[in-house]
This record gives structure tokens, C-alpha cells and sequence, in this order.
């Protein structure tokens, strides 16, 4: 399922981070939380990654 997710503000493929449930794109620099197995692909929602 991972391969149909991409990052909606890049277009671009998402990584999964299991140790901290969270989808990762690396071209935004944003990390898209997974909650009770939902990813919540909201850039209002997403973490900055540094």
C-alpha cells in the first residue's frame, strides 16, 4: 500500500519511519503522522523534519 501513498505537497514517495509511525518525505522535509494505522497526509499536520 506504501508504494500509493505520496506526499501531497511534493508528489513525491513517502518513506515509513515504524519507530516513530510516521510517513516521511524527504523532498519536503515533512514526516506525515500514522494514527491508529491512518496516515494522516494533512501538511498542516505533518512534522518539519531539521
Amino acid at each position: 500500500m506504501l508504494e500509493a501513498l505520496v506526499c501531497p505537497q511534493t508528489r513525491t514517495v513517502l518513506s515509513y519511519n515504524a519507530k516513530r509511525q510516521e510517513l516521511v518525505s524527504r523532498a519536503a522535509r515533512l514526516a506525515y503522522p500514522i494514527r491508529d494505522g491512518i496516515p494522516i497526509l494533512v501538511i498542516d499536520e505533518a512534522r518539519v523534519l531539521e
